[in-house]
């Protein structure tokens, strides 16, 4: 379960550098157990680099992800990942899949593109400060 994310926090959080939303995402992925993407009746969405890479939005709290839930995104709603399936299983199956994690997107930026073992290794390392 989520922590309760006040207006004060959500409207800094989005006006934050790249990298200083990668290291909330992180932290708080982290603390909380839970990354979170958007799910509609297609399943799971995706999004694309320039490249035409397929990624895996992802962020750290379902408040984020509904802010990007319009557009061919509208009929999605959040829905969470547990951390340790995330690690286990998703993302072996992104690396499966030839595809990449767009961190943390917001409405008017499409996130960090990351592969996802980098990824995986900054939750690992975070996740070991805590447990």
């Amino acid at each position: 379960m989520s922590w309760e994310l006040g207006d004060k926090e959500f409207a800094a959080v989005l006006s934050l550098t790249d990298r200083k939303r990668y290291d909330y995402f992180i932290k708080h992925v982290a603390d909380w157990g839970e990354v979170w993407s958007l799910y509609g009746n297609d399943g799971w969405v995706l999004a694309s680099d320039e490249a035409g890479r397929e990624l895996i939005p992802i962020w750290p709290h379902s408040r984020y992800a509904a802010a990007c839930a319009d557009g061919i995104w509208s009929a999605t709603q959040p829905k969470a990942i547990d951390i340790h399936d995330w690690q286990a299983i998703w993302i072996p199956g992104i690396l499966n899949d030839k595809r990449m994690v767009a961190v943390f997107p917001l409405p008017n930026n499409k996130g960090i593109p990351l592969p996802p073992g980098e990824l995986k290794h900054d939750l690992d390392e975070a996740l070991s400060e805590i447990e």
